[in-house]
Parts: C-alpha cells; sequence; structure tokens
C-alpha cells in the first residue's frame, strides 16, 4: 500500500502534489473523454432505435435507484479518502459493512418494487427495479478499493477502468438496441459496465474483510452520516424535476425532459466527475494549509470555468439543430428544456468544489444542513414551472438554483479566507469570453 500523503505541504511536497494533481487529471480527462465519446456514439446509436417511452421507464426506476445508491455508499469511500488515519482493520470492517449495505439495499428495492409501479401506474417498471437494483451488490464490493485507489493518487488505472467501462456499456447496449430489446437495453447496458469496473478494482486494489464493529468506526461513520446527508440533499434537489416531469406531464415528457437533460449535462458533468474524481485526494493532502486550500479553490475554478461555461452555452446557442440533425423528428420535444438546461449547466460544475473543501474544514454538518434547506426550495420551483411543461420545469434550474448554493459560498470563502474578487477573477477570463 503506497503510504498517505503527509499533511505538511512544504515547496517540494508542494511541487510534487501539482504535478500529481496534473498527472491525474491529465490521465482522467483523457479516459474522461474517450468514454464521453464513447457514450455520445451509443447514445446517438440507442435512440435512433428507442423510443421516448423506453427512457421514460429508465428515468422513473432512476429516481428510487440513484436515492437509494446514496444509502448503499453512506459516504464510506470519502471517509476513506479524507482520513488517512484509518487503521487497515477499519477499513476491511468497512469493507464489509459495504457489502451488507448493499445487500440490504437490493432486498429493500425488491420489496418497493411494486408499490413503486403502482405510483407510476407503469406495471413494467416492477421488473426493471428489481433487475437494475443487481447493482448495489455489485458496486458495493468497489467502494472500498476504489476509494484506497484515490487515496493512493493512482488515477491512471482508476483512468482506464473508467475508459474500459464505458466500452462496455456502449458496446452492449448498441448490441441489445440492434436486437430490439426495448427499455431492457438501458437496463442490462449499465449493469454490464458496472459489473466490469467492479472487477476491475478488485484487481488492482483488493482488500480484506472483517465484520464490522460499530463502536470502533463511530467517528467515520458519523463523518459518512454528514456526506450521505449532504449527497441526499442535493439527489432530492436534482432529481425532483423528473419526479414531477414523470408524474405531471407522464412518460413521453419525462422521456423528452430526461434525454434533454442528459444532452445539457453530459459535457459538464463529466468535466466535474474528472475534477471529482482527482480532487478530493488532494484538498485531503493540504486540509491543513488554508493558503494550499486557497490557491487549489481558485486555480481550479478558474480551469473548470474555462471548459464548463463554453460547453455548456455552446450546446444552448445549437439546441434546435443539435436535436434535430442528430435525433430527428420525433424528438422535436427536447429542444425547449435543452436550451434553458444548458444555461443553467454552465453553473453547476463551479459549485462541485465546494463541498469538497468544506468536506476537508470539518463543515460536513452545516454543509448538509444547508443542502436540507435546498430539498424544500427547488421541488417548489419544479412544480409551479411545470404549469408551463418541461420549459418551465427546466427554467426553476436557471432561476432558483443559484440561491441554494450562495450560503455554501460563503461559508467556503469565510474558511479559506477568500474574497468575492479574488473569486470573480477565476472566473473572469470563462465569462469574459
Amino acid at each position: 500500500m503506497t503510504p498517505p500523503v503527509a499533511l505538511s505541504t512544504a515547496p517540494s511536497e508542494q511541487d510534487q502534489l501539482d504535478r500529481s494533481l496534473l498527472g491525474g487529471i491529465a490521465w482522467t480527462g483523457s479516459m474522461k473523454w474517450f468514454a464521453q465519446l464513447v457514450s455520445w456514439v451509443s447514445t446517438l446509436v440507442v435512440a435512433r432505435l428507442l423510443a421516448p417511452q423506453d427512457y421514460g421507464i429508465i428515468g422513473m426506476a432512476s429516481v428510487y435507484l440513484g436515492l437509494v445508491t446514496l444509502f448503499n455508499e453512506f459516504g464510506l469511500g470519502t471517509a476513506i479518502v479524507t482520513k488517512p488515519e484509518l487503521t487497515g482493520r477499519q477499513v476491511a470492517q468497512l469493507n464489509s459493512l459495504s457489502v451488507l449495505i448493499g445487500s440490504a439495499a437490493f432486498l429493500l428495492s425488491c420489496v418497493v418494487a411494486m408499490p413503486l409501479a403502482a405510483f407510476y401506474g407503469a406495471p413494467l417498471l416492477r421488473r426493471v427495479v428489481m433487475t437494475m437494483s443487481l447493482a448495489f451488490v455489485i458496486t458495493a464490493l468497489q467502494t472500498v478499493p476504489t476509494a484506497l485507489l484515490q487515496r493512493d493518487f493512482r488515477f491512471k488505472w482508476l483512468a482506464v477502468s473508467e475508459g474500459l467501462q464505458a466500452v462496455a456499456a456502449s458496446l452492449s447496449m448498441v448490441i441489445l438496441a440492434l436486437l430490439g430489446c426495448g427499455y431492457w437495453t438501458l437496463v442490462f447496458g449499465n449493469l454490464t459496465g458496472v459489473a466490469v469496473i467492479t472487477l476491475l478494482a478488485l484487481i488492482m486494489r483488493p482488500h480484506r474483510f472483517a465484520w464490522p464493529h460499530l463502536n470502533e468506526l463511530k467517528d467515520t461513520l458519523t463523518f459518512g452520516s454528514h456526506i450521505m446527508g449532504s449527497r441526499l440533499a442535493w439527489y432530492a434537489q436534482s432529481n425532483a424535476d423528473f419526479l414531477v416531469a414523470g408524474r405531471v406531464l407522464g412518460s413521453a415528457a419525462l422521456g423528452a425532459y430526461t434525454f434533454a437533460w442528459t444532452l445539457a449535462s453530459m459535457p459538464v458533468d463529466k468535466v466535474s466527475a474528472l475534477m471529482g474524481r482527482v480532487t478530493p485526494a488532494f484538498f485531503s493532502a493540504v486540509q491543513n494549509d488554508r493558503d494550499a486550500l486557497r490557491r487549489y479553490l481558485l486555480n481550479l475554478t478558474e480551469a473548470l470555468a474555462l471548459i464548463a461555461i463554453p460547453l455548456a452555452l455552446g450546446v444552448a446557442l445549437v439546441s434546435d439543430e443539435l436535436v434535430l440533425l442528430l435525433l430527428g423528428e420525433k424528438w422535436i420535444g427536447v429542444i425547449g428544456p435543452l436550451r434553458v438546461l444548458s444555461v443553467a449547466a454552465a453553473l453547476r460544475p463551479l459549485a462541485t468544489l465546494l463541498p469538497q473543501v468544506l468536506t476537508v474544514t470539518g463543515d460536513t454538518r452545516v454543509a448538509m444542513n444547508w443542502g436540507l434547506v435546498g430539498v424544500f426550495v427547488l421541488p417548489a420551483g419544479f412544480v409551479l414551472g411545470s404549469a408551463w411543461g418541461t420549459v418551465g420545469i427546466a427554467s426553476a434550474w436557471l432561476l432558483v438554483y443559484p440561491l441554494t448554493i450562495i450560503p455554501l459560498y460563503r461559508l467556503v470563502f469565510r474558511r479559506v479566507h477568500v474574497s468575492v474578487g479574488q473569486y470573480m477573477l477565476s472566473v473572469w477570463p470563462a465569462l469574459s469570453g
């Protein structure tokens, strides 16, 4: 096992961290874009073979499954990355606990599947939910190995495994779509990708198991509960629009809205995911050095803005041509929400750094509490916006979401001693361009 990076950030150690950060971003970025290219091609092929209703069924299942996924991880991976003082025995206990939680999540899904199908009025949803829930058990096996790979700065291997996951999932989806499998194309395609990346993580960084003793894991589980609470709050905010669209507007509208969200979010979310894979380990390494934290926050913000803002606004400007050229007339309902969601998507990547900073400054509880406030604000906007269809729901992201992240910005600025002017100087190159 590679020893954890010391928290001291002397000039030579800082240079080494910077080189590791750039190397991690380079490897992760190159493989992310490769995976993105493969996913784009397969998505376009599959979209022409499937109907909006097929995506609607998966969208209904994803609202519930995504929620349970947050419980399934329980913040254990983040705790391992952030707390290098954890012993091998404790990590082994967390490994077993992860598998136990994943198995419980699968059993819960089997029970919930029928009421969920009745709620949406879609009997087919029952089998879809039960089948897709197998991913909970599979991913539980990779939580600890993946976190250890991040903590050891082994981003090259993580990047390669994600690239292989994208290839496996995309190929299987195209094959299944050509065979006429309908919505099962998306179900088994995703399961294939999850199985591949889990197998690779277990090969690259196996770790033993030990029966969990909660008294030994008390501090870690408290930390993880705060992380999970923040993620649950974000999940409730970011998926309430799908719930409202499916319940109020129906499966066809939900399918169009889901595809609009995918097209609007895909470019910028991949950039955010790139940073999210690499940066937590580095924020953790300098968690006791506020100057280094501030430097990383400002530099990474500038880099994110330069990439994400042009991508998001570019999609908004060509939304009509993009949908008609790539998807065809049957997806014309995607254009309106796509245009609005693309503009809103320009804001989200910059905010992804905030919880990472608050995690290492010990403000996980405060971040969770503010996230819970947003749970009530954004969904209310979605309900009001649904009166204007999918465009109205999308507009709530543009009008309400900025209000929910202002408290987090204020807290981060205080913790790392950043002024609004300094932050805006980091964003200005992208905005001025």
